[in-house]
């Protein structure tokens, strides 16, 4: 056996043996730093006739490339070793209390929204979405609202630069109003839906936000009339605020897409200088209502000497803010931690009739 095979033998089986980082790292220094022994070894290759380079070079080089496969070899080895004894002394402890852990929470509009469809869906009406991105036509036009409508104005309505491929406006729909005629296009009556989600306006002030969230219900069936709506709206305010004396009035307004149309107020009573709905105190405007206005129901192919039909709507903002005691709305859009965990919901606050929909 050559000097250099020998050399190759003796390193390779003393890095195998090494049985620590450390003691791989001084192998490595002893053997390939500058003053290690192959690096001497290489460094004659210079001094070396052509011919003698031909005859050593190749084992110097076998040497060197077998030196440094078994340093990294077992480097990787004592490093895989490392972290099964580490990842083996390691153990999560899932006794320890929840409370120890970071804990996020529901936030008030989502609490409500929930309730809202509890309140609904005991009265029989279904939740139905749709686009927040809307055509003008499903948003205005078919609503009823002409093109000289107020509501139209830029300084009212997101309107998008460019038009769609039917050469309609698109905008950010202003209400959840389009839902009802999208699904008055797409089933047949009798019909009960309630439509939440999220509308945009320009406008921001302490009540009012570009983007804020609205519900909106519609009823389509034969011989309704304004007796169904009061009632509705005033069942669903007693089971919201929980309060048996949560009355209503109906006052006249005017809705492009209702005829005739009305505002809704609901009775308060003052507990410390603040409002609490219910009581016989005064009344605050909830929101507005009236009958679905014939041509609305002609937009959407259905004859409205046949079917009839009441709609209201009404911000689901306010109603977390009447209900749990908020004065600002543009506090719900901020994402400050310490309003979301004082105001808001645990996972397991679920909204049921039986348990009551508050929290």
């Amino acid at each position: 056996m050559s000097e250099v095979e020998a050399l190759k033998s003796g390193l390779v089986a003393d890095i195998e043996s090494a049985d620590s980082l450390d003691a791989v790292e001084a192998l490595r220094v002893g053997a390939l730093g500058k003053q290690g022994v192959v690096t001497a070894l290489l460094k004659t290759l210079g001094g070396m006739s052509p011919d003698e380079r031909l005859e050593k070079g190749p084992p110097i080089q076998s040497l060197r490339e077998a030196v440094t496969d078994a340093i990294a070899t077992r480097k990787a080895a004592l490093e895989t070793a490392a972290l099964d004894a580490r990842l083996a002394s390691e153990r999560v402890d899932m006794t320890l209390p929840a409370a120890e852990a970071p804990q996020g929470s529901i936030h008030p509009v989502s609490q409500v929204m929930d309730e809202l469809a509890e309140i609904f869906a005991d009265l029989g009406f279904t939740v139905a979405t749709g686009p927040e991105i809307e055509d003008d036509w499903h948003n205005f036009t078919a609503l009823n609202i002409p093109e000289t409508h107020p509501a139209r104005a830029m300084h009212d309505t997101f309107y998008f630069p460019d038009k769609d491929a039917e050469g309609r406006s698109m905008l950010l729909r202003t209400h959840t109003s389009p839902v009802q005629i999208r699904e008055m296009l797409k089933h047949k009556p009798p019909i009960r839906l309630v439509a939440p989600g999220r509308v945009y306006r320009s406008d921001s002030d302490a009540t009012h936000t570009p983007m804020f969230h609205q519900i909106e219900g519609l009823v389509i069936d034969r011989d309704i009339h304004l007796g169904h709506l009061k009632w509705t709206l005033e069942t669903f305010l007693k089971a919201f605020f929980e309060r048996d004396d949560v009355t209503i009035r109906l006052r006249p307004s005017f809705f492009p897409f209702t005829e005739p149309s009305m505002e809704f107020d609901a009775s308060y009573s003052l507990v410390n200088g603040q409002r609490v709905m219910g009581g016989t105190d005064g009344w605050m405007e909830l929101g507005g209502s009236g009958m679905v206005h014939p041509n609305v129901i002609r937009n959407c192919g259905l004859d409205p000497a046949e079917w009839q039909g009441f709609a209201f709507g009404i911000g689901v903002d306010r109603l977390a803010m009447l209900k749990y005691g908020m004065n600002d709305l543009r506090a719900f859009f901020d994402g400050d931690l310490r309003w979301l965990k004082h105001y808001g919901f645990s996972a397991l606050d679920v909204p049921t009739l039986s348990g009551g929909v508050g929290a």
